[in-house]
């Protein structure tokens, strides 16, 4: 609803102050997750008011961290869809293009090799948006060059686009191609100090790269990480496994395809794990439930993985916990920061 006053209003100073009509949307089925939730408000399919709202967003995180960061936003090709209906049609097979956002320390010693950090944004069919802002600012304050991609699936760039979602699949492609890119643009960036992290579905895009990728990054942190679909297909309800099961998705449900889930589960790759990883739970988390990350621990134990770990006992803030503006919240990610500069060394680590 507040995107959807927000559209209205920003529609509102486009439109030389008149209203513009707005479609009549109904409500989500009751129990519906947060992120079916906004799927709808934003318009089934990835159209409509999100690609405005992207565009509004887009200017926030230009004018918002323009004091402490040369912004950028780029454009890079990574793999081709993973669902052609035509295949043999023109450009069927073409590479994706994706979006992505660079950040570079104004103050940052070009002449010097520097570290960076890829960042996977949170949200089943989300966007990269100002409500990372404060993160990201803190880690440029700290010497950190930062890439996050709209991978594909990503809302704001129209249903194509929308519709384009690899879960556990290409959209993995699609962020490490992101660093790749950081890589070959930037060559004060170093290699070898190239980090990760995310939250949510974001640190499922982060465990599954350092997986797939076990030589690509130094560390990486997955805050409340989607771990386990098969078990998560258990707990939420049936509006958000119809999202998953939609046929542009994995298009069966986890009954008709087990090992499908399995397949696009960190939970079942932990013997590739070779990076430092950093895990934080919270045992109150409406979202990502515990047993998820629960899961996950048990089989970097039994794999015999070196991992750290925090699990927070009922934290304010549920899912969100860590990504305030609270005290606690600080704190926490300032154990995050840490950890990440033990292995990344910034210019400026936070004390």
């Amino acid at each position: 609803m507040k995107k959807l006053i927000l559209f209205t209003a920003a529609l509102g100073i486009l439109f030389g102050g008149q209203q513009p009509p707005v479609a009549q949307i109904s409500p989500p089925a009751t129990g519906a997750p947060a992120g079916a939730v906004a799927a709808v408000a934003q318009g089934v399919g990835g159209g409509g008011s999100d690609q405005v709202l992207k565009r509004i967003d887009d200017v926030l995180w230009f004018t918002r961290m323009a004091d402490v960061a040369d912004v950028d936003k780029i454009e890079f090709t990574s793999s081709p869809p993973a669902h052609t209906p035509n295949p043999k049609a023109p450009g069927a097979t073409n590479p994706l293009i994706i979006h992505a956002y660079t950040f570079i320390p104004k103050k940052l010693d070009r002449s010097k090799k520097q570290p960076f950090i890829t960042f996977a944004h949170q949200g089943l069919h989300a966007n990269f948006d100002t409500s990372d802002l404060h993160v990201v600012r803190e880690l440029v304050e700290q010497g950190y060059s930062i890439i996050a991609c709209d991978y594909r699936g990503s809302t704001g760039y129209g249903t194509a686009f929308y519709q384009d979602i690899d879960y556990g699949g290409r959209e993995i492609d699609d962020v490490f191609n992101s660093t790749q890119y950081m890589l070959d643009t930037y060559s004060f960036l170093d290699a070898k100090r190239a980090g990760m992290m995310g939250w949510s579905h974001g640190g499922f895009i982060t465990l599954m790269n350092i997986m797939e990728h076990p030589k690509a990054y130094a560390v990486a942190y997955a805050g409340v990480p989607v771990s386990d679909l098969v078990a998560r297909m258990g707990y939420e309800p049936e509006a958000y496994r119809q999202l998953y099961s939609a046929p542009y998705h994995i298009g069966k449900t986890v009954r008709e395809d087990i090992e499908e889930y399995r397949r696009r589960s960190p939970v079942n790759h932990v013997k590739s794990l070779e990076t430092p990883l950093l895990v934080h739970a919270n045992t109150n988390d409406e979202d990502v439930n515990y047993l998820e990350v629960e899961h996950l621990m048990q089989a970097l134990r039994a794999e015999g993985k070196k991992f750290e770990s925090k699990i927070y006992e009922n934290a304010p803030g549920g899912h969100y916990f860590n990504r305030t503006d609270s005290r606690a919240a600080r704190d926490s990610r300032a154990e995050v920061y840490r950890f990440l500069a033990g292995y990344l060394h910034p210019s400026n680590p936070q004390q």
